[in-house]
């Protein structure tokens, strides 16, 4: 993997770059639809390429190790061939979900022994399986097995967690370092942020990070439920230390006004199950603001989803019809809000590539943000 930095905004600390992968191009800044099982959910791969133009999808390590399983998956030639999908992906290493198994985990200096959602039977991660599971799931760029600590956390638990962080990087970097990739294409590792919501701490974990000189860097832990100014100020000072050279990626974030923030502060790579999550109950996102297609006042409504947009989705269906079917409960509402949201995330980080290009980006933010996240 190879990382270019193309352009740097001169109001704020926003970059244009550009990352290349065995499986394509990916220009930054980029938002990556989440696809936990191996499909984005209510997606199909096609409209992924072709209407919501998606570079980079997630997949998630510690659902695709329980289903399909790694059987599956290595017979089928790893996850880019089970789901027909020719474009990058990136799996985290499931630290993210062991956290949400907080009541039925335990973590030792080995790794995480937990319990499985589907059926309670036991597993243990370790930094170097994980790095074994996400080379058979063959992820162009794959994750360090890290714990994220809750917030609020105190001082002495987030020290210790962040230290233990740092030590199963170094783990993951070293057995990574000594594995071939599977399917003949290469896979990268990058490391992860922790620190909880302490300054001293996440000074001390960037430093470390970015000591490991891994492809690109991570930054964790955030939108945990902290005070979006805490989010903010955290990303700002990580970006601040990380190398300029390297992509950055904050993991978990966020809305549409969060991504414009964090593209200013210097981040390249994001996602989240939000656009997806609340088009499932009839939330989309548009260039005026947030609708909530099931109300009463969508039921003669027919004009586009979005008026502004010239994306093709957004010139098929009008606010009435997918009402309509919302009130139904027909899967296609499902389909035609998600493919919208996410061609819209899509849309808002391409045009930010765009004006930080031609040096707008700035006042285009500036005029943006109070539209976006305000409720019609």
């Amino acid at each position: 993997m190879e990382f270019t930095l193309q352009h740097t905004d001169p109001k704020s600390h926003a970059r244009a770059g550009r990352i290349e992968t065995d499986h394509g191009t990916i220009e930054t800044p980029i938002f990556m639809p989440v696809g936990t099982v191996g499909s984005v959910k209510a997606v199909s791969q096609q409209d992924l390429m072709d209407s919501v133009q998606a570079q980079i999808i997630l997949g998630n390590t510690y659902h695709l190790f329980l289903r399909p399983g790694l059987e599956t998956l290595e017979a089928a030639g790893g996850l880019h061939r089970f789901i027909h999908w020719d474009r990058p992906m990136l799996t985290d290493s499931g630290g993210y979900q062991v956290y949400s198994l907080a009541a039925s985990r335990k973590i030792t200096e080995e790794g995480v022994t937990f319990a499985n959602h589907i059926n309670g039977s036991r597993h243990l991660f370790t930094p170097e399986g994980v790095v074994d599971i996400q080379r058979s799931i063959g992820a162009d760029i794959m994750m360090v097995l890290d714990e994220c600590p809750p917030y609020p956390s105190d001082y002495a638990y987030a020290r210790e967690s962040m230290a233990l962080t740092h030590r199963w990087a170094q783990r993951c970097m070293d057995h990574h370092a000594q594995q071939p990739p599977l399917y003949g294409h290469q896979q990268a590792l990058f490391p992860i942020i922790q620190g909880s919501s302490y300054r001293d701490l996440r000074t001390e974990s960037t430093e470390f990070i970015a000591s490991l000189d891994a492809p690109g860097n991570a930054i964790g832990g955030l939108s945990v439920g902290e005070p979006t100014e805490i989010m903010y100020e955290l990303t700002d000072l990580s970006c601040r230390i990380l190398p300029a050279d390297k992509p950055r990626y904050l993991m978990g974030v966020g809305t549409p006004v969060n991504l414009l923030e964090c593209i200013a502060l210097g981040v390249d790579m994001f996602d989240c199950v939000l656009p997806t999550r609340n088009a499932r109950h009839g939330l989309i996102y548009t260039r005026e603001g947030i609708r909530n297609l099931k109300n009463q006042k969508y039921e003669r409504d027919f004009s586009p989803l979005d008026p502004d947009s010239d994306l093709p989705i957004d010139q098929y269906y009008t606010k009435a019809y997918v009402r309509h079917l919302f009130k139904a409960q027909e899967y296609l509402a499902l389909t035609i809000a998600s493919v919208h949201n996410l061609s819209f995330f899509l849309w808002l980080v391409k045009e930010a590539r765009r004006r930080i290009i031609d040096g707008s980006f700035a006042s285009w933010k500036a005029e943006m943000l109070p539209r976006l996240g305000r409720r019609l």
